[in-house]
């Protein structure tokens, strides 16, 4: 069984005992946290797409880890003009355990 959600402005396909690493939550360390927005659904009764979402269902996971990612690097360079900016930075994430998908 699996579902494909969206949150964050993404979309990531999820399974009961997943971790996975997303966009920054608002939610502390051991916190629980429910997706509402499921774009499809897959079963032991066959696959099911929502259009654009799916009524009633949700997907209910624990929150493992708040953290930063590697750092990510930005260099500007325009030939000739001895120009050259080096900038980054670390995106914030969270890592969360996928408990429950309720059809």
């Amino acid at each position: 069984m699996y579902a494909i959600i969206k949150t964050g402005g993404k979309q990531y396909r999820v399974e009961e005992g997943q971790i996975l690493k997303i966009e920054k939550l608002s939610a502390e360390e051991g916190d629980s946290v429910e997706f509402d927005q499921i774009l499809a659904l897959s079963d032991e009764n066959g696959f099911k797409a929502g259009s654009p979402m799916i009524e009633g269902a949700s997907v209910k996971g624990k929150v493992i880890e708040q953290g930063k990612n590697k750092k990510i690097v930005v260099f500007k360079y325009k030939p000739k003009i001895r120009y050259r900016k080096k900038t980054g930075h670390r995106q914030p994430y969270t890592k969360v355990l996928i408990e429950d998908i309720n059809a």
